[in-house]
């Protein structure tokens, strides 16, 4: 099944015993588990499926966001396995982790035009053997300084609604 070609999800954040939890919800229903930093200092990353949205909306790509939306693609065993399968999940994961802890070090990437072509280069060769391989370094840059521009808006204000367009290869960031 395919990627919806526009999507909204809500953000919200609640706290609680843990720290704080961020909830995502897809036409009003719950998207995928609450999420934790899971850190010993607030940083944020409990924001970051944000980032799969990016992935999502800005490359065509997110074995996460489909795993969460429910539009895995059964009808074709091989491409469900191998593209939407646990193997791509982790290395999107890992992708969003590694890109991270880069923009840690870079102000979140605030005002920050292009991503080491180091990282770029990490990325295309842990992807390789997946569809997004088609994508170039560039299309990875803009999903990821997309997805940050929308990143930094979440944690200032705790909720808001993720647009994204896939036709238009584009993420914003709505307050609500």
């Amino acid at each position: 099944e395919q990627l919806p070609r526009t999507f909204r999800i809500e953000f919200s954040e609640e706290t609680c015993n843990e720290g704080v939890k961020v909830h995502l919800k897809l036409d009003g229903a719950a998207l995928g588990n609450e999420l934790t930093d899971n850190a010993y200092k607030n940083d944020g990353y409990r924001y970051h499926d944000v980032f799969h949205l990016a992935h999502a909306a800005v490359l065509g790509w997110s074995p996460v966001m489909r795993q969460l939306m429910k539009r895995k693609r059964k009808s074709n065993k091989d491409v469900d396995r191998v593209e939407d399968g646990g193997r791509a999940i982790a290395i999107e994961e890992g992708i969003s982790a590694l890109v991270f802890d880069y923009a840690h070090d870079h102000a979140y990437l605030e005002g920050v035009n292009h991503v080491d072509y180091g990282i770029l280069r990490t990325i295309k060769h842990l992807t390789r053997h997946l569809e997004v391989s088609e994508c170039s370094e560039h299309q990875w840059q803009d999903a990821i300084l997309q997805g940050f521009s929308v990143w930094r808006q979440l944690p200032k204000t705790g909720k808001g609604v993720v647009a994204g367009d896939l036709a238009s290869r584009t993420i914003k960031f709505e307050r609500t």
